[in-house]
């Protein structure tokens, strides 16, 4: 079904509006929101709907945070998100690292007491458009095993760079530190596939293609998969992310982080507040003139575009290309979204008295 992006749009805002949200923060959070279907990541568009309705339901979501900062120097902060909806207290953070940089030349901050944000590239995308080269990191549910373990220690634990370039469009690089995204176990279980082998493993650590095998105690695979394929480096940036993310702010880390689902209960003595993140924004021109850099940049993307390919029928792709493609499709043609996906949302408009999805 091919929804509108504005339907869509005002679909979520209604939704956060009738949970209690005001009016600016029902705006952006669908925003965010809406930002990750038009980009084609649809783990984390309006399919997350109903579940940070669960998570409100439960009061682990406050829907009127008092977000302020609780630390804080010439560069850098820590704020409290006071459990509000992550994809309204992490711009509210990059906007302050936004403008630290532009006094300071670089800005830093961390966040506790927060959900999930959506798309890290959102937050990223903030900075290019002051010409900042943006950073989003956040810390997740503890879904992935460490290498040689079977144990869930950590998040999917995104890592986002943005970086604006000149004629081109900014080139992101927005990626998970496990194998796969749990959003992509999500779609497949919609669709009734498996997923290709390395992505999980089941509870005595043997690779499976089942994507329910989280739900009988296994676990996600880090980016690399296993020891011979690079997994310890993956392990190694997903902790990157949970200790700047949790251990720096103040918010859970490691298996401690509270889960995304509703039907799990929080941890009875975390070591720090709800999830946490961790963003950035530094000035082109702190370095050099933002100008230069961007020409060097758009001639960078011409270069790695131009490089010699295996298969003459496969393109190079530009970190951030395929988003953008998805991007201009779905502004043109509308959001696909999969029965499930709008049957879940319906049931949301009948109980809230919004205007369902036709």
């Amino acid at each position: 079904m091919l929804i509108s992006p504005s339907i869509l749009r005002t679909f979520a805002q209604n939704i956060f509006l009738a949970i209690g949200c005001s009016q600016k923060h029902a705006v952006l959070a669908a925003d965010v929101l809406l930002k990750a279907d038009l980009r084609g990541i649809d783990s984390h568009g309006v399919a997350r709907l109903s579940g940070y309705v669960r998570l409100w339901e439960k009061k682990r979501i406050n829907a009127t945070p008092n977000i302020r900062i609780v630390h804080e120097t010439a560069t850098t902060a820590t704020v409290d998100g006071d459990a509000g909806l992550g994809l309204v207290v992490a711009p509210f953070a990059m906007q302050i690292a936004i403008e630290k940089a532009e006094k300071y030349g670089s800005g830093w901050v961390a966040v506790r007491n927060s959900n999930h944000f959506g798309i890290a590239g959102y937050h990223a995308l903030m900075a290019v458009e002051k010409d900042m080269i943006g950073y989003a990191l956040t810390n997740a549910s503890p879904l992935v095993a460490p290498t040689f373990s079977n144990e869930r220690m950590l998040g999917t634990n995104p890592i986002c760079y943005a970086f604006p370039a000149g004629k081109y469009p900014p080139v992101i690089v927005d990626m998970a530190t496990s194998a796969a995204a749990n959003g992509k176990l999500e779609i497949a279980q919609r669709k009734g596939i498996n997923v290709p082998e390395g992505w999980i493993q089941d509870k005595q650590g043997n690779a499976v293609t089942d994507p329910h095998s989280l739900k009988s105690g296994g676990s996600l695979l880090p980016l690399g998969s296993d020891r011979d394929h690079g997994s310890h480096k993956g392990f190694g940036l997903g902790s990157i992310v949970d200790i700047l993310s949790g251990v720096l702010s103040g918010a859970a880390y490691g298996p401690w982080v509270p889960p995304f689902v509703a039907f799990l209960e929080p941890s009875a003595n975390p070591p720090g507040q709800g999830i946490g993140h961790f963003v950035g924004a530094m000035r082109v021109d702190g370095f050099r003139p933002a100008q230069d850099f961007k020409d060097n940049l758009d001639n960078w993307i011409e270069r790695f575009k131009s490089a010699e390919r295996i298969d003459p029928n496969q393109k190079v792709i530009i970190p951030g290309e395929p988003e953008l493609e998805a991007e201009i499709d779905r502004i043109k043609n509308g959001i696909p979204l999969v029965d499930a996906v709008v049957n879940d949302l319906n049931e949301l408009a009948v109980r809230f008295g919004v205007e369902p999805l036709r």
